[in-house]
C-alpha cells in the first residue's frame, strides 16, 4: 500500500474515482497495546471484525496471540500467518466439516456451544479427543448495546445449568462461559449483570470454570454514541470477576473487533451527484456502509475538496450508493458543507470495523483502492501518546 500524511494528501495525489481506504495500522497497534496492557487476562481477537491482513499483522506484532475465528476460513487465513497463534472457534454453531477441519487441519481446541446438540457433534467430529476446552454461551441482556446479538444464540436458565453439568463431563481440559452483551455496548454494567448471571448459574451448575470469556461489544465513538471512557468497563469487569465463584488459576477473556480496529479505516467516496440533500456516492450498503445504511447509524464525515475550501455553512445530507437497489440508501444525517456537490470526495471515519469485512461485489461495484495513512482518527477511546510508541514500527510493516 502507498503511503501518505492523511486521507487528503491521498486524494490530491490519486484524485480516485473508486472508494479509497484509508488505512491507520498504527491505530490497530494502539489499540491492541491498551487493552493487553488493561486487561487481566487474555484478548482474543474477533476476525470477523476486519480479517485484513494487515490488521492481523499489525496486531500480532504489537503482541496479539489469540483470535476469535467463526468459520473455517477465518482459521485458515490466521493460521496461515501465524502459525503458532491460539485460535478459538467462538461461533456456538458449526457444521460437522468445519469443526473437524478446525480441529485436525488448524490445531484448533478451543469451541464454543450453546446446546447438547452442539456439544454432541464436537464430540463426534474430534473423535472423543481428551484436551477440548469447552466453553458453554450463555443468553444474557443486551438491553445497552446499539446493536443487539441475543435473538440468535445463548443458552440460560435449567439449560445452561445442564449444559454447563455435560460439558464439564465432557471434558478432561478446561471448561469456560462466555456471553455477548451486544454490539457497541455503551455500559460497563451490562457486563456485570452478565457476570453475576454466569456466577448464579455456576453455583447452580456445582461445576468448576475455567475460563471467564467476557466476549466483545466495547465500544467505539460515533456521533450521537460518545461512551464512557474504557478504562471504566475494563474496571467493572475486574472488579465482578475477582469474586466469581471459579477456580483459583481461572483464565479471564475477552473478544474485542470493533474496538481495536474501528479507529483504523476511514473510507473515501466521491460524489456523483448531488439532488438537492441527496448526495449520490461512488460507496455504500453493499460496500463499506453496511451499518450506515442497514443499521442507520451516522458517521463522522469530511469534505474533501483539493482545489478549494467548501463553504463555512454546514447542511444535512442523505447518502445514496451507486447500486440500482433502493434500498442502497443512508439517512444519516451526515453534516458538510452546504455547497458540496458532484466530483467532490467525502471522508467518513470510523470504518475500520464492519467496513471492508461487508463488502460485496453486487451490481459490479465493490473495487477500491488500499492507502497507508499516518494522520490521527476521526475519534479515539485511547490515549493518543500510544501513537508514539505504535506507529512508526508498525506503518513500516504494512
Amino acid at each position: 500500500m502507498d503511503h501518505f500524511n492523511s486521507a487528503h494528501d491521498a486524494v490530491v495525489k490519486l484524485r480516485p474515482d473508486v472508494p479509497l481506504a484509508v488505512n491507520r495500522p498504527h491505530r490497530v497497534r494502539a489499540a491492541a497495546r491498551w487493552f493487553l496492557d488493561e486487561f487481566e487476562g487474555d484478548i482474543l481477537y474477533a476476525v470477523k471484525a476486519n480479517p485484513s491482513r494487515w490488521v492481523l499483522e499489525a496486531l500480532w506484532q504489537e503482541g496479539v496471540r489469540h483470535f476469535d475465528v467463526a468459520s473455517v476460513a477465518e482459521c485458515a487465513l490466521v493460521r496461515g500467518l501465524f502459525p503458532t497463534a491460539t485460535l478459538a472457534f467462538m461461533h456456538p454453531v458449526k457444521s460437522r466439516a468445519a469443526i473437524r477441519q478446525a480441529y485436525f487441519d488448524y490445531g484448533c481446541r478451543t469451541f464454543a456451544l450453546d446446546s447438547l446438540e452442539e456439544l454432541q457433534k464436537i464430540l463426534d467430529e474430534t473423535q472423543g479427543a481428551d484436551d477440548l476446552t469447552l466453553i458453554v454461551r450463555l443468553g444474557v441482556s443486551n438491553a445497552d448495546a446499539n446493536l443487539k446479538l441475543e435473538a440468535k444464540f445463548g443458552v440460560a436458565g435449567d439449560e445452561a445449568v445442564t449444559l454447563l453439568r455435560r460439558a464439564r463431563a465432557a471434558t478432561q481440559e478446561d471448561l469456560g462461559v462466555s456471553f455477548h452483551v451486544g454490539s457497541q455496548c455503551m455500559n460497563p454494567n451490562a457486563w456485570r449483570a452478565a457476570l453475576q448471571q454466569a456466577s448464579r448459574l455456576i453455583v447452580q451448575a456445582g461445576v468448576t470454570v475455567d475460563v471467564v470469556d467476557v466476549g466483545g461489544g466495547f465500544p467505539s465513538i460515533y456521533p450521537g454514541m460518545t461512551p464512557p471512557p474504557m478504562q471504566h468497563f475494563l474496571d467493572e469487569i475486574h472488579r465482578v470477576f475477582d469474586a466469581m465463584p471459579v477456580t483459583m488459576n481461572c483464565r479471564l477473556w475477552a473478544e474485542p473487533g470493533r474496538a481495536l480496529v474501528a479507529e483504523a479505516t476511514s473510507i473515501v467516496v466521491k460524489v456523483d451527484l448531488r439532488k438537492g440533500d441527496a448526495l449520490y456516492i461512488n460507496d455504500g450498503a453493499y460496500g463499506n456502509l453496511f451499518d450506515a445504511t442497514h443499521v442507520h447509524w451516522q458517521y463522522p464525515v469530511a469534505l474533501i475538496r483539493p482545489d478549494r475550501t467548501g463553504s463555512a455553512k454546514l447542511a444535512d445530507f442523505r447518502f445514496y450508493g451507486p447500486t440500482c437497489d433502493s434500498l442502497d440508501a443512508a439517512k444519516g444525517p451526515f453534516v458538510l458543507p452546504s455547497d458540496i456537490d458532484e466530483g467532490d470526495w467525502i471522508e467518513i471515519g470510523m470504518l475500520g470495523a464492519y467496513g471492508v469485512a461487508m463488502a460485496t461485489q453486487f451490481n459490479g461495484y465493490g473495487e477500491r483502492i488500499d492507502v497507508v495513512a499516518e494522520d490521527a482518527p476521526h475519534a479515539s477511546m485511547f490515549p493518543k501518546n500510544l501513537d508514539q510508541d505504535a506507529g512508526p514500527a508498525c506503518l513500516a510493516q504494512a
